[in-house]
């Protein structure tokens, strides 16, 4: 009999976005297309920071309101967004953010 662990070792484990509905999908890339046109500029390629900026894949899922509130106010470096981007866009920005961070 297969122990449990040595089966376990060889599924891979599913990312957020491999886990996510087809609805889901949709947003993280329409998120990740957002992102691309608006913030990878300063928060860097596919959310690697280059240390200048905040991480963004540090952020939790508690962090919505915060996130939230930078995106349209702005926060010491980063301009604000309100009247930019929609709420829809930011809830993108979000989902693609989330779908790569650290802790999910």
């Amino acid at each position: 009999m297969i122990a449990l662990g040595a089966l376990l070792s060889f599924v891979a484990p599913l990312s957020a976005q491999d886990a996510a509905s087809p609805q889901d999908k949709a947003k993280i890339a329409a998120g990740e297309t957002v992102y691309n046109t608006y913030c990878q500029v300063c928060h860097g390629d596919a959310l690697v920071s280059t240390g200048q900026v905040f991480d963004l894949r540090r952020l939790t899922a508690n962090d919505r309101a915060r996130f939230e509130n930078s995106v349209r106010n702005g926060k010491n470096q980063m301009p604000p967004w309100r009247g930019v981007l929609s709420d829809e866009q930011i809830d993108q920005v979000w989902q693609y953010i989330r779908a790569n961070a650290y802790q999910k």
